[in-house]
């Protein structure tokens, strides 16, 4: 019988990342935030820019996504004591860490939404 850790992923490095990242717009957020700040507003404008438009995240699910995050120490969030209240996002050290695999994620999307379309094109004249 396997010897295993916990269901969380303690012991497996992919399994603990895996979990960190899933969900459907965590990616998405922290790809928007490697140039800076953002505020709650601009995260949400940003994750509907080039979507679906029928795929309209909700606030509670932003908010989720974004309570994950920061629990997850990927970013921080800073809440200024003023009215209206005003809170902003940021990349952690570690989160600005991840930038780099989100890009390397992003180039082997192009290329394999490319291969898809080429053979795709390919298909169609053969018949």
């Amino acid at each position: 019988m396997a010897n295993r850790k916990s269901s969380n992923g303690d012991g497996c490095p992919v399994m603990a990342f895996q979990k960190l990242i899933s969900g459907k717009y965590k990616i998405r957020i922290l790809w928007d935030l490697k140039d800076g700040p953002l505020r709650y507003g601009e995260i949400r404008r940003g994750l509907l820019r080039g979507g679906d438009a029928s795929e309209e995240i909700t606030p509670r699910v932003l908010s989720r996504e974004l309570k994950a995050l920061a629990a997850g120490g990927l970013i921080i969030r800073k809440d200024f004591a003023v009215v209206p209240p005003k809170v902003e996002y940021r990349l952690t050290r570690s989160g600005q860490s991840f930038i780099p695999v989100i890009d390397m994620i992003r180039k082997w999307g192009t290329r394999h939404l490319r291969g898809v379309e080429e053979r795709s094109a390919f298909s169609v004249a053969a018949e």
